[in-house]
């Protein structure tokens, strides 16, 4: 069965790279793109790399333009998609990739983002554990596996998808939480990010003469808009009381992220019950890969790949567990993402449309 989709802020990194996998999609069928400033351009004016959409015209991102298909993917800046979402039909598939569907806290987004709230949906993180549920536990060792997200995802027709930077933090953090072998309250982040998680708009920072050849921190002192969502995601696999200071680093690549993320071991936990944890909850998860022990992964391992992977150690002198995750932010960060748990929702199976292997050099 094809499923007629529309994709709105189409003019941009993570709309263009939704472009990219849907033309790849064997049941997704793309017959309209919307744009803002662009609207009127063809497609390929904006993104001559997608030779399967170039004669697309860019359409205003309206809801009329919008409505009428049966998957809509938004890719628009925070705050632009709540109005619109508003006034899509209910029996249509919406995918949120931007944060206004993302806090379930309505004082959270009043804090970190400001502006009218819409609304929480169904998160888009099907890997994602959840405590409480039958498919996930704070034992000591024990299994986390996602079967309670997946199933809320086969259930829903509106879906918000995980900022990019939330999804290296919950990946590499959330498995050692819902296995109840390392400590919530003391979490420490530090992620290297490539250039497009800032979106496409001219910025004097992200000029080459500026990047190139530097690494600049942001969003220092648990001021990043990430921090709630990662603490949502956390909490939601069992953590109590968490806490984290969160540091991105923007460092002169086009894409990627490279977390490394610690955490305090549970006393009386064994460095083999914590390998045990990470390797228990990927174990059947077809795009996030722990690596063997000693390996860790690079960034660039993951481009093009809607894939996540760990690395992980045990600091005994510190007492803390390290944990490497990388990936894509505009894939398995965002429009890969979208698009797998846009799969759920519809019944089909999860990996369509979606690559495995990464693009190196």
């Amino acid at each position: 069965m094809s499923y007629s989709v529309a994709v709105a802020g189409a003019s941009g990194y993570a709309g263009g790279e939704l472009l990219r996998l849907l033309a790849a999609h064997p049941d997704l069928e793309v017959t309209t793109v919307t744009a803002h400033s662009n609207a009127g351009e063809k497609l390929a004016a904006v993104h001559p790399h997608l030779l399967t959409y170039a004669d697309l015209v860019l359409q205003r991102t309206e809801s009329a333009v919008l409505a009428g298909h049966d998957v809509v993917f938004l890719a628009l800046p925070h705050g632009a998609s709540g109005a619109i979402t508003a006034q899509l039909p209910d029996d249509v598939l919406v995918v949120d990739c931007g944060a206004d569907h993302r806090l379930r806290d309505p004082g959270a987004w009043e804090t970190w983002y400001g502006g009218e709230y819409f609304g929480a949906w169904t998160y888009g993180m099907p890997e994602l554990p959840i405590a409480g549920s039958d498919t996930a536990t704070t034992t000591p060792g024990a299994i986390a596996t996602a079967g309670a997200q997946r199933a809320s995802l086969a259930a829903t027709k509106r879906i918000a998808v995980p900022g990019c930077n939330v999804s290296a933090v919950t990946f590499g953090l959330a498995p050692g939480i819902a296995a109840g072998v390392i400590e919530a309250d003391d979490l420490v982040s530090v992620l290297s990010v490539g250039t497009s998680g800032a979106g496409k708009s001219l910025k004097l920072n992200l000029l080459a003469s500026e990047i190139a050849g530097s690494a600049s921190a942001y969003g220092v002192g648990g001021v990043h808009r990430h921090v709630p969502e990662i603490i949502q995601n956390l909490t939601a696999a069992g953590g109590s009381g968490v806490s984290i200071s969160f540091t991105p680093v923007l460092v002169p690549m086009s894409r990627g992220i490279l977390a490394t993320s610690t955490a305090k071991l549970v006393p009386g936990t064994t460095a083999a019950e914590v390998r045990a944890a990470w390797q228990a909850a990927y174990a059947d998860e077809p795009f996030a890969h722990l690596l063997p022990e000693g390996v860790f992964p690079r960034s660039g391992d993951t481009t093009g790949a809607n894939t996540v992977l760990v690395g992980l150690a045990v600091d005994e002198r510190a007492g803390r567990v390290v944990v490497v995750s990388a990936l894509d932010n505009l894939v398995k960060g965002t429009a890969g993402a979208a698009i797998q748990s846009a799969n759920l929702a519809l019944g089909l199976d999860e990996t369509l449309g979606l690559p495995v292997n990464g693009v190196a050099p």
